[in-house]
């Protein structure tokens, strides 16, 4: 069967009987669909009479919010899915004019209509399956050629075990906040509200908090979106998508879902945002993590003579596949940590080095834990080139860089045995950019032509891959010489405290050294992986492995001709 980019499944079973169903149907439509699933909530839409079923509207009950979280819950085995739960036809009690006829545009127009619903014969019914595409280009902007499938028996068998029906779903908000309810009552909607995040990477557990933000919402909802200072203390926050990719993202999702609301998405660059200050707010959707946070801001509203938001407190998402130090929620950080090791970006051609010979670039700040890692890759077999033993031999007396150097600096930088005094050279030219240009200019190609030399040393030894440990990487323009740059990179204070340990300097030294230096974000921005020993060695370990697993299947795949 042919797999599509994007569907819409129409689901038509009540919802309680629905639930119990919902992983083999999600299960089927992901056979079917690779990309984009958008989901019509419909209980009680019959395809089988003769009058063509037409969109009518939905109660907001806490039902249905519960449903939506146990969908998107549910989808977060099939991560590859985009799945977006439609909420044009889902209603508050205060709010519910009628559904207007008007086609809602769609970011992916669907290529295919899935459906759970039933006939009585199991069979691929032409009408059934005509009325549904009929409904679903009534309501959404379909594929001109759309395809449909009806979904049973595929997702098994119509009777399920006595006692799986009627189970009460988890609730997605908090009974403390705002009261505690029945599955069946409706939702109290509000003219306007607000809802903050990072939203990195958007995933499902956002897409819950959301839906229940714009199901609460009937005419505006304040999104802001952490930016700058409120992202410093992220894990991983070089891995972070950019604010406008982030924003980019979250948009389409937001116009996808609701495009009747109007979005109004704003950089968050304190704990209070809009909802600490706007008097026209009249909710603000939290999640269980950061419900203290949305406690403070109406503390700070109450001491600006403001009226209190009513607070929604979302239950988390659990991710029940979570591995050793990643959160045990359906986290950003946690999609972060499992892009440690793997290619971010397109290798370089190289076509003047020999086909079976493949260069890493190594680098990261100062006490990143860089030369570790290269331990760790020589241990799996590369030949690693250490920049920093070059330089030595650079300066040795005798070496490449040697007279160049005392020419340049003078005899004043040498001790007694004519060798160079490196801690007074670094003196010299620490904060005189002039002074330091000088150097670099005289050490960097030699270093480079050192590392050319090492480079064939390691081929006549029949190695096929050669990690090149250099600091000052990009910084130098080596990565012409690479065909990936891997960047390890570690929280600054963690950098800090490793440099203060180890080499004995202040703090306030500490902290003078990595300023002088590409920062982790500036380095991460320009290399293909990335990893991190922020954890314990062992961690570590799996990361370099996984890496160096990850590239053995590249060489192998690459092309063995120029």
């Amino acid at each position: 069967m042919a797999v599509f980019r994007s569907g819409l499944l129409v689901l038509t079973t009540p919802l309680t009987s629905l639930a119990p169903r919902l992983a083999p149907i999600l299960t089927s439509a992901a056979r079917l669909v690779n990309h984009t699933l958008y989901v019509h909530l419909q209980p009680g839409m019959c395809l089988g009479g003769p009058a063509q079923p037409q969109s009518s509207p939905v109660q907001a009950t806490f039902e249905v919010i519960d449903f939506i979280t146990h969908l998107y819950a549910g989808a977060d085995v099939h991560r590859h899915l985009d799945v977006r739960i439609l909420l044009t036809n889902i209603r508050t009690k205060s709010f519910l004019p009628p559904l207007t006829s008007s086609v809602q545009n769609l970011a992916h127009p669907p290529e295919v209509v899935l459906t759970d619903f039933q006939t009585l014969d199991g069979s691929q019914y032409n009408p059934a399956k005509q009325q549904l595409e009929r409904y679903a280009t009534s309501c959404y902007s379909c594929c001109p050629q759309l395809s449909s499938v009806l979904l049973y028996p595929d997702y098994g068998p119509g009777v399920l075990p006595v006692g799986s029906l009627d189970v009460p779903l988890a609730s997605t908000i908090s009974p403390a906040s705002p009261v505690g309810r029945s599955a069946k009552q409706p939702v109290r909607g509000h003219r306007r509200g607000a809802v903050g995040g990072t939203f990195d990477r958007l995933h499902n557990a956002h897409k819950v908090l959301l839906s229940v933000a714009c199901l609460l919402a009937q005419e505006q909802l304040v999104v802001g979106v952490a930016d700058k200072d409120l992202l410093k203390s992220k894990l991983l926050p070089e891995l972070l998508q950019p604010y406008a990719e982030r924003v980019e993202h979250l948009s389409e999702f937001l116009v996808d879902i609701k495009p009747s609301l109007t979005f109004d998405i704003i950089p968050l660059l304190d704990p209070y945002g809009p909802a600490g200050s706007d008097p026209s707010l009249e909710f603000l959707v939290v999640s269980e993590e950061t419900y203290r946070g949305g406690m403070a801001v109406n503390r700070f509203r109450l001491e600006n003579d403001l009226e209190e938001l009513t607070l929604y407190q979302i239950q988390l998402l659990k991710d029940l596949n979570h591995k050793e130090n990643e959160e045990d929620k359906v986290s950003s950080s946690s999609f972060r940590q499992q892009m440690l090791g793997n290619l971010l970006r397109p290798p370089h051609k190289r076509p003047e080095l020999p086909p079976g010979f493949y260069v890493i670039g190594l680098t990261g700040i100062s006490g990143s834990g860089k030369s570790s890692v290269a331990q760790r890759l020589k241990g799996l077999g590369a030949y690693v080139i250490d920049s920093d033993h070059l330089g030595h031999r650079a300066y040795a007396p005798g070496g490449p860089a040697y007279q160049p150097v005392v020419k340049a600096f003078g005899t004043d930088i040498l001790h007694k045995d004519g060798i160079i005094n490196r801690k007074v050279l670094g003196s010299r030219v620490f904060g005189n950019k002039k002074q330091l240009k000088m150097l670099t200019d005289i050490m960097w190609p030699v270093i480079a032509k050192l590392a050319r030399e090492e480079m064939e040393q390691a081929m006549a030894e029949g190695k096929h891959v050669c990690v090149i440990d250099a600091a000052m990487l990009l910084e130098a323009g080596w990565q012409n010489m690479v065909h990936e740059v891997w960047t390890v990179v570690i929280p600054e204070t963690e950098a800090v405290r490793r440099i203060v340990e180890r080499d004995g300097l202040s703090e306030a030294a500490a902290q003078s050294r990595l300023q002088s230096q590409m920062s982790g974000q500036q380095l991460v921005d320009q290399s293909h992986v990335v990893l991190s020993t922020f954890w314990e060695p062992h961690v570590t370990q799996h990361q370099v492995e996984k890496a160096w697993a990850l590239l053995q299947k590249r060489i192998s795949e690459a092309p063995s001709g120029p």
